[in-house]
């Protein structure tokens, strides 16, 4: 039988009600250190903002405070946010702790909110709430209106209306907050490009001017393109030759679309002669399936809050969350990412995982997994890898 695909961990740093921000990360801290134990084979960290519940803002800083405590397990970014980051800025963070841990880095970069930059004679309040349309004009993709499976049984659910959610004074707040004023983000191919020459040593500017990324340049970071859809992300990633990162975690009605864009676009590189895709799924198990779905019962009003727009709550416990009220409209604003979270005994989880691995194809499989006792989360990636491997 051929070897398991190997498993990640994709970690958001949150805080559980009743704690405070130094525990989530030693909690962190703890958790890289065991599941390295457990045989993960990366632990990623994603950039979230203005979030009061989840308080991993800044990639390159949690995968700097990390590294020290770990040895052998990869460390990257899933990913940093381009809408309002340099990618000179980022080659530099990333050189500066590749000078330390060598051969341990990826960076992982996704597309995000950003002013457009501006056409002639356009004033910048009209280029700011533009933003959010650009952001999902790009996500490419079908209208998934109903629920489908693919041939194997995987949930493709109906996707939930952004409407109320992505509106542009939502988003000209964040990028008040975010970008410097009149600030814009170049196009997401152009940034990706202007990464990978700063890498390697090539960039040259518009000008015909060099720059060398000191740290940053001939360092042996691994690029990876993260993509909800079958959008532009999508379409560099491949057309780059760059490993790709499908979610299926918060985007499970798109994850398909993404799949085959990705694989439609692909051009084969030096790197990676043949597409490579990870898949990212939220999974929670416990020794028994009745258990583990109480471990998992905060997950619902957690992405309520996200979807409502109120930035993600510190994750309830059960008690706190059985005492939520809930109307229909709540229940269809979260039934997606409900349905999809793989919860049940590490027997449950891993046969949803070999669904998921045989419907996208995927090389590897990245799991995050949030719950509101500590040693419940440790648990739960460890059981999974134990069943996973043991296959």
């Amino acid at each position: 039988m051929a070897a398991p695909i190997p498993l990640s961990v994709l970690d958001l740093l949150p805080r559980s009600a009743g704690s405070d921000n130094t525990t989530a990360l030693r909690n962190t801290i703890d958790l890289a250190q065991r599941t390295e134990q457990f045989g993960y084979a990366r632990y990623w960290f994603a950039e979230h903002h203005l979030n009061p519940g989840v308080i991993g803002s800044s990639p390159a800083v949690e995968i700097a405070l990390i590294a020290g405590s770990t040895s052998t397990i990869r460390l990257g970014s899933a990913g940093v946010q381009f809408g309002h980051r340099t990618p000179l800025a980022t080659v530099e963070e990333f050189g500066l702790i590749n000078a330390l841990y060598p051969g341990r880095l990826d960076l992982g970069i996704g597309r995000s909110f950003s002013r457009p930059e501006p056409a002639s004679g356009v004033e910048s309040g009209s280029v700011t709430e533009a933003a959010a349309k650009n952001y999902l004009a790009a996500r490419g993709g079908g209208a998934h209106t109903e629920d489908t499976y693919t041939s194997n049984g995987l949930l493709i659910p109906k996707q939930y209306n952004t409407a109320g959610i992505v509106t542009s004074q939502a988003i000209t707040h964040l990028l008040d907050l975010l970008q410097q004023p009149g600030a814009y983000a170049p196009g997401y191919d152009k940034q990706i490009s202007e990464v990978l020459a700063l890498l390697d040593g090539t960039y040259v500017s518009s000008q015909g001017l060099p720059a060398h990324a000191a740290p940053g340049e001939d360092s042996d970071v691994q690029v990876w393109i993260l993509g909800a859809s079958g959008g532009s992300s999508a379409a560099v990633a491949g057309a780059k030759g760059l490993r790709f990162v499908a979610s299926y975690h918060h985007s499970p009605s798109t994850v398909i679309d993404a799949v085959e864009a990705y694989r439609a676009a692909f051009q084969p590189s030096a790197d990676v002669p043949e597409p490579y895709v990870a898949v990212s799924v939220d999974a929670v198990a416990a020794e028994t399936d009745d258990e583990a779905i109480e471990l998992a019962s905060g997950y619902a009003p957690w992405v309520r809050s996200i979807r409502r727009g109120e930035g993600a709550i510190p994750f309830p416990s059960p008690a706190e969350a059985a005492a939520f009220d809930w109307t229909d409209d709540d229940r269809e604003l979260v039934r997606d990412r409900v349905l999809t979270q793989f919860v049940g005994s590490p027997a449950t989880v891993a046969d949803k995982l070999e669904v998921l691995r045989d419907a996208t194809g995927a090389a590897e499989i990245s799991i995050t997994t949030i719950t509101h006792d500590h040693e419940a989360r440790v648990r739960s990636y460890e059981l999974i890898s134990k069943e996973w491997n043991g296959r």
